[in-house]
């Protein structure tokens, strides 16, 4: 036999001593968790074999890895089935099928509420309108259905149906529409120039999805040519996203240097400005639903000097979470990273404080953002526009 080049008379070296310090570790690592791994054994063979209800071994090893994630403690890491994967995926890529609507839960009687219909979709298009009440997806009650089921449960394919029995806001008898699934994107970006407020402009960006940038670049320009000179940037109840849409979305405002310090085990990673921002006098709204990639552009804009921050305190996540996929189109979501705002403040648990704290009723808050912008009754918006004034 002719034999190896050197090359590979190394990666088979290589390999070997791989292979072999695997083992050790796993000799190890039974050694030192014997007791362990016999509960283990014994557990997996009393639920296979004694329990009621038959489980088979693909069930009781996904319920190990997802406990596995569990025992971290930490509420942000998970085991992510087949289904949640998916949706999560659609969710950050800005786009999946379904009928276009944004849900919540009323907090007086925890009923299905619409929040709004996203424009042009097939539940504007039949005529469903905010504070509207879902009491039936498809003839399943939703009373005390959860967000993600409801969720999921008005998802699908696009071209398929999806019946809704709705009750109009204001009203009492409910009525039946059938929808046609179609392919919805995302929106995220909403802005305008604010009436009565010559050269103001106003945009909301409601989460960081993979189209978040770009649409805000889109919409940055277009009021620019409508005369914007000043703006107002709503981040309230921004529950975060992406952290390359957060990076990207933080460097229309920030001129240069870092938005951002990534912060492992080891090693911290300052994530600078892409450059090209274009400053002029800003307002940034946040509340305690500000969370995440929007507190990573709150934070790098209020550092910077870029704007000026008024509402309330954010919700204080500065976590990072990664996702790893799985066999089977199932992932897990671990928390492997901090971040610290430019002046390296860690702002996890504690949120950040805006420059003008004005607090709001949150009946109230909620009539208003459903509503945004809302120059009558909004008290963080007119402080803003009085900040702007000076």
């Amino acid at each position: 036999m002719v034999g190896l080049p050197k090359v590979w008379r190394q990666v088979k070296s290589g390999l070997v001593a791989l292979c072999v310090l695997i083992t050790l570790t796993l000799v190890v690592g039974v050694a030192t968790h014997l007791q362990e791994i016999q509960q283990l054994a014994k557990t997996y063979t009393l639920l296979r074999y004694q329990a009621l209800e038959p489980v088979t071994t693909d069930k009781l090893l996904e319920g190990a890895i997802k406990g596995m994630v569990d025992a971290l403690g930490d509420p942000y890491s998970t085991y992510l089935d087949a289904n949640t994967y998916r949706h999560l995926q659609e969710s950050v890529s800005g786009s999946y099928g379904g009928v276009g609507l944004l849900i919540t839960l009323d907090e007086k009687d925890r009923r299905l509420m619409v929040v709004s219909p996203f424009k042009g979709t097939p539940a504007q298009r039949a005529g469903i309108k905010s504070r509207d009440y879902i009491v039936a997806i498809d003839g399943r009650d939703t009373s005390g259905m959860d967000l993600e089921t409801a969720a999921n449960l008005m998802q699908g394919q696009p071209g398929t149906k999806v019946e809704l029995t709705i009750i109009p806001a204001g009203e009492n008898k409910p009525r039946t529409v059938t929808l046609v699934r179609e392919v919805i994107k995302v929106p995220t970006v909403d802005g305008r120039m604010l009436p009565g407020h010559p050269g103001i402009g106003y945009i909301s960006l409601t989460m960081f999805n993979e189209q978040t940038a770009g649409d805000l670049g889109r919409q940055l320009e277009e009021l620019r040519q409508q005369g914007m000179q000043k703006l107002i940037l709503d981040l309230r109840n921004n529950p975060g996203g992406a952290l390359s849409a957060a990076v990207d979305v933080a460097s229309y405002f920030v001129a240069q240097g870092p938005v951002v310090y990534i912060a492992d085990q080891k090693n911290t990673e300052a994530l600078m400005a892409r450059g090209y921002a274009k400053p002029l006098p800003l307002v940034v709204l946040v509340n305690k639903g500000s969370a995440s990639a929007a507190e990573i552009v709150a934070g790098a804009i209020k550092d910077t000097g870029s704007g000026v921050l008024v509402g309330e305190t954010t919700f204080g996540k500065g976590i990072v979470q990664t996702i790893y996929p799985l066999s089977g189109g199932t992932a897990v979501k671990i928390t492997t990273h901090k971040y610290l705002t430019p002046a390296k403040q860690d702002i996890n648990k504690k949120g950040i404080t805006p420059d003008y704290v004005v607090p709001m009723d949150p009946q109230l808050e909620q009539e208003v953002l459903s509503r945004a912008p809302d120059l009558e009754r909004d008290a963080q918006l007119k402080k803003a526009l009085e900040v702007l004034g000076k």
